[in-house]
């Protein structure tokens, strides 16, 4: 393909990207703007006194969230060893298209009661999608035929000796480019800017291997970068190139920073099971970049969970007490308020204008009031028969959950 032609492809995907975001279409891991942040308009009117099931369909093990644009549902599955990409009518929870490819994997021994994945949400940019695999392939579909496009296969990286659970880090789009994280703890880590009309690399970051953690893209001091997390640290990249901007140690000694990095405007919130919960300023100084710990709060300790913020409070889920719903003052990191335990392994958490949803692995739906002084919940949803790990999806009055081996939408119940 000539460079005229690529470019004119790229422009109208980017073209296409815009206009979904526009439309508050959730194209991505945790929403358009990746932190779980849900619009007035996808956000329901009144939460109903029940839910119903309109329909379900079976997609295959994972803990991929669902994507949506165009009245469409995007969904990355496994039916061991293949792993499968679906297109869903939201309608009617028709299958429009289905692929798949062999991907083969051995999880690490001390992980075996999770599922195989996969772990990435898929990015959807205009009229293609990409999928991220549990053994590092990166494919390019299009959207409307599920035709393949392109294929990346970063297998050769993956290592599960150490590395519990594959490849984790669902894809961004930064400047045009596509961002993706993988590698493995033994093998070493890479960042890479591709060109998402071909694949090809633009930029390369190399490190530590990847943690499980997505990045996500923030703009501070007049330079936009790349936050991530490794298995060991904490590091900020220029979106641009792909130099390292800076980097700050945040060990753990299984290697599983799995928590989305979380930018409040102003401090950089990371948390992991046995490091707590801390807080950063990110400063340059001399014409280098610094993360400094603002606070650190080690009774709040996020696992898998990734948080939110609003009404000046960080919002999440901590491991402590086999599962505690917590807000926390963002400035401060004193805990507001929290829960007495026993929640559960994991939630998914979204913030509406007016509310704060908990989706916990046990299928328990809770809408809590946010923007005030303890935890007041207003609905309470028994949502589905199996475990819930991935994120839900809000559409308006509807909701969409994948459980352990389907996807289905919920409706107002009567």
């Amino acid at each position: 393909m000539s460079k005229s032609r690529v470019f004119i492809t790229l422009l109208f995907v980017l073209f296409v990207a815009g206009s979904s975001a526009s439309a508050q279409e959730w194209t991505q891991w945790r929403g358009p703007s990746r932190d779980g942040s849900v619009s007035a308009k996808n956000a329901p009117a009144a939460w109903p006194e029940s839910l119903k099931t309109s329909w379900r369909v079976e997609i295959g093990e994972g803990y991929s969230s669902p994507v949506v644009a165009a009245g469409r549902a995007y969904v990355h599955g496994r039916r061991d060893p293949e792993e499968i990409v679906m297109s869903v009518d939201l309608a009617d929870g028709r299958i429009v298209w289905q692929q798949k490819y062999q991907a083969n994997f051995q999880k690490n021994q001390y992980a075996v009661e999770m599922a195989k994945g996969p772990n990435s949400t898929p990015l959807i940019i205009g009229n293609r999608l990409f999928t991220l695999g549990v053994t590092g392939v990166l494919n390019a579909w299009d959207t409307a035929t599920g035709k393949q496009l392109w294929t990346r296969d970063f297998s050769k990286s993956v290592d599960t000796s150490k590395l519990f659970c594959g490849t984790a880090a669902s894809p961004l789009l930064v400047d045009g480019r596509l961002v993706v994280q993988v590698g493995s703890d033994i093998h070493g880590g890479q960042i890479l800017g591709l060109n998402p009309a071909t694949g090809a690399t633009e930029w390369e970051w190399r490190g530590l291997g990847p943690g499980y953690a997505s990045p996500v893209v923030i703009e501070t001091g007049g330079q936009q970068q790349i936050v991530t997390m490794t298995e060991g640290s904490i590091v900020g990249v220029d979106s641009r190139n792909g130099k390292e901007l800076w980097s700050v140690p945040f060990p753990d000694e299984w290697h599983e920073n799995i928590t989305t990095p979380l930018w409040t405007g102003s401090l950089l919130i990371v948390s992991g099971t046995r490091q707590g919960t801390h807080a950063y300023t990110l400063a340059r100084t001399g014409g280098k970049w610094q993360a400094t710990e603002t606070w650190k709060n080690p009774d709040v300790a996020m696992y898998m969970s990734s948080p939110v913020f609003g009404d000046g409070l960080i919002y999440g889920h901590s491991s402590k007490k086999k599962g505690q719903f917590v807000a926390m003052d963002a400035k401060t990191g004193a805990v507001r308020w929290t829960t007495e335990g026993r929640e559960g392994e994991h939630a998914s958490l979204l913030l509406t204008p007016q509310h704060v949803v908990f989706l916990t692995n046990n299928a328990d739906l809770i809408v809590a009031k946010r923007g005030v002084p303890s935890f007041t919940v207003e609905r309470r949803y028994d949502v589905a028969e199996a475990s819930t790990f991935a994120m839900p999806v809000l559409l308006g009055s509807n909701i969409l959950v994948r459980d352990a081996t389907g996807l289905m939408l919920l409706t107002a119940g009567k």
